[in-house]
C-alpha cells in the first residue's frame, strides 16, 4: 500500500481550548497478522488523549462490521479466536473515550489464516535461552532461541505475568515490549504456537526492572539516523532525513523532528509506514552557509515518546 507522509508545523499558538468536545481519532499503525489456522492477532497505536480531555477507556475490535472484541484502554491488541482456516478477514479498530464519545474506525487492515494441519497434536517446544533487559523506564528487550514444531511454529506469544500482551511472527526471535511503567519489576514469558493452535509451555521467566525516572532508553531511539542537505530549483536548501524505524512493540506511524534543540516538524504516515530505511526533506530556507543540528524520535505505540536519536549537523550549500 502507498504510504503519505503529512507534515504537521510545530506552533506555539494559544486559546484554544484544551477539550472541544470531540470524540478520540482514529487509531493508527493497525496491523493483523494470523496468530494460527484459527485465530487472529490485531494490534494498534495508542491513541493519545488531549492535555486536558478524557482518557482512552477502551478500544473496540471490528471484523467487517461485526464488534468481536472490547480491551481496556491500557492495551493495544486483541487475539481474535474461533476463525475460520484459509480465510481472508477485514479488521478495523474504534477508540472510545471515559465520556463514552466513541471515535471513528481505523484504516481497514487484513489478514488470512494459514491452512489447519491435520490431525496435529504435538505442540512446538517452548522457548529456550531467553533474555532480556530494560530499555530505559517504559520498555523492555526480549530476546529468546526459536522453537521446533513437526509442522512449523506461526506466533510466538508474550506474557506479562499471566496477560498476553503481544505476539511476533514465527520467524522472529525477540521484540521491545513498551508500555511499562518506571521503576517497576515485571515478569515475562514466551510460549511459541503453531497453525493448528497447539500452544508450547513457557519458556523461562524473564524478570526485569524499568529506569526509575521518565525517560526513554536508547533502543525505543531511531537507528542509523543520516543528515544532508540539497538545493531545489528554486534556490531553497532542503535538509534531507534517512532512518531505521525502532524495533518496538506495534508499528511506528508518527515521528518528532527537532531542528537546533526545538522542536520543528511532527512527520505523521497517513498509509502504512515504509519497511527498513525512511526519508523525509523539510525547507531549511534560503541562505547558503547556515549550520543546523537535527535530531528526531518516534511515538511509541503506548502513545508515548521515544527516545532521540543521535544528532546530526549539516550546513546549506553542504551536501557531505
Amino acid at each position: 500500500m502507498p504510504w503519505v507522509a503529512v507534515l504537521t508545523l510545530s506552533c506555539g499558538c494559544a486559546g484554544a481550548a484544551a477539550d472541544d468536545g470531540r470524540a478520540p481519532g482514529a487509531p493508527t499503525g493497525v496491523t493483523a497478522r494470523a496468530g494460527s489456522a484459527t485465530s487472529v492477532y490485531v494490534m494498534w497505536n495508542a491513541v493519545a488523549a488531549g492535555p486536558a480531555g478524557p482518557a482512552i477507556s477502551a478500544y473496540e475490535v471490528y471484523r467487517g462490521t461485526a464488534k468481536v472484541g472490547d480491551v481496556p484502554g491500557s492495551a493495544h491488541m486483541l487475539d481474535v479466536v474461533r476463525l475460520t482456516p484459509s480465510t481472508a478477514y477485514a479488521f478495523t479498530v474504534r477508540a472510545r473515550d471515559t465520556d463514552g464519545r466513541l471515535g471513528p474506525p481505523s484504516r481497514e487492515v487484513r489478514a488470512t489464516t494459514p491452512t489447519a494441519a491435520a490431525a496435529d497434536r504435538s505442540a512446538p517446544t517452548p522457548p529456550t535461552g531467553v533474555t532480556g533487559r530494560a530499555a530505559g523506564s517504559r520498555a523492555v528487550q526480549l530476546s529468546w532461541s526459536a522453537s521446533t514444531d513437526d509442522r512449523a511454529v506461526v506466533s510466538y506469544d508474550v506474557y506479562q505475568g499471566a496477560a498476553e500482551i503481544h505476539s511476533v511472527g514465527g520467524n522472529q526471535t525477540a521484540t521491545v515490549v513498551t508500555g511499562l511503567r518506571p521503576g517497576m519489576r515485571y515478569s515475562f514469558t514466551v510460549r511459541a504456537r503453531d497453525a493448528a493452535d497447539n500452544v508450547s509451555p513457557a519458556g523461562p521467566p524473564v524478570r526485569l526492572t524499568t529506569a526509575p525516572g521518565t525517560g526513554e532508553g536508547p533502543d525505543t531511539a531511531p537507528v542509523d539516523f543520516r543528515a544532508r542537505t540539497h538545493r531545489a530549483a528554486d534556490g531553497a536548501y532542503y535538509i534531507d532525513l534517512s532512518w531505521v524505524a525502532p524495533r518496538v512493540d506495534g508499528v511506528v506511524t508518527e515521528y518528532g523532528v527537532q531542528l537546533d534543540g526545538e522542536p520543528a516538524t511532527s512527520l505523521v504516515w497517513g498509509g502504512t509506514p515504509p519497511r527498513g530505511r525512511a526519508a523525509y526533506s523539510f525547507y531549511a530556507g534560503r541562505d547558503a552557509g547556515v549550520g543546523h543540528r537535527v535530531r528526531l524520535r518516534a511515538r511509541l505505540p503506548d502513545g508515548t515518546w521515544g527516545a532521540y536519536s543521535a544528532e546530526r549537523t549539516v550546513t546549506t550549500g553542504d551536501p557531505s
